[in-house]
């Protein structure tokens, strides 16, 4: 009788101590799998963002490639520009 006690003790701190550690491998893995979910997130939502600058940009590009109005009031603005009986005014802010 004393004999069967002591293998069943045994028996049940094996269990014990095995489901105590399955128990902290799965908590780690719960850890990490939030912080992928976390990171996974950024990444869309930053690539969201790239893809809407990207079909800006494009846009932009199409209507310098179609557009000569647009393509003359842009050089107007960023090299300054002026067709020859015009002037130029620039003020400090």
């Amino acid at each position: 009788m004393n004999l069967r006690r002591v293998i069943v003790g045994i028996y049940f701190v094996i269990f014990l101590g095995v489901g105590l550690t399955s128990g902290v491998i799965f908590l780690q893995a719960r850890a990490e799998y939030n912080l992928l979910k976390q990171q996974e997130e950024t990444s869309r939502r930053r690539l969201a963002e790239t893809e809407a600058k990207l079909r800006e940009q494009e846009k932009i590009i199409d209507r310098l490639r179609n557009d000569p109005v647009y393509v003359e009031k842009v050089i107007r603005r960023r090299l300054n520009y002026a067709k020859p009986d015009e002037y130029i005014f620039r003020f400090e802010d």
